[in-house]
């Protein structure tokens, strides 16, 4: 993982319309990326709609990110949520799983998805880049977004 922030893209002047698909599970480390990514999305899109949705953990987001999607309600789609490595496999398997499937819906359906679905190794690592602000994903992922949807745009109009 990169250790600085990407620049911030171009600021949109359009109306748009973004979606955060957030765990509840590891609330805290979870929350601090929704507030980063909505910090960020408001500086660079101070226009946008942007909408929150809850689930219960990182398995059930892209199932909500599909419904989303699926639904045209969202330029593009912030998933946000944390998975602690535990002494099984189970962490890994989830990420590829949740990974995966975001993947899916991305391509199927022509709506870009952010994953910032994060498993790391242990707490220290969840708060340098869940809470901090050198690293937040949580900004790095409205940064991604905002600029997927002017690539998008661009090349929809043309």
């Amino acid at each position: 993982m990169s250790s600085t922030a990407p620049p911030r893209p171009r600021i949109l002047k359009t109306r748009r319309r973004f979606s955060i698909v957030a765990s509840r599970f590891n609330p805290q480390y979870v929350q601090g990326l929704v507030d980063h990514a909505d910090k960020e999305l408001r500086a660079l899109a101070p226009s946008a709609t942007i909408l929150v949705q809850r689930v219960p953990g990182a398995f059930e987001i892209p199932v909500v990110v599909r419904e989303v999607a699926s639904r045209g309600k969202a330029d593009a789609i912030i998933a946000c949520g944390v998975i602690l490595k535990g002494k099984t496999n189970h962490a890994q398997n989830l990420s590829r799983s949740v990974t995966d499937a975001l993947q899916h819906i991305a391509v199927d359906h022509g709506v870009p998805v952010i994953n910032v679905v994060l498993s790391f190794d242990n707490e220290i690592q969840a708060r340098e880049r869940c809470l901090e602000n050198r690293i937040n994903r949580g900004t790095e992922a409205a940064r991604a977004a905002v600029e997927i949807v002017n690539v998008m745009s661009d090349l929809r109009k043309s």
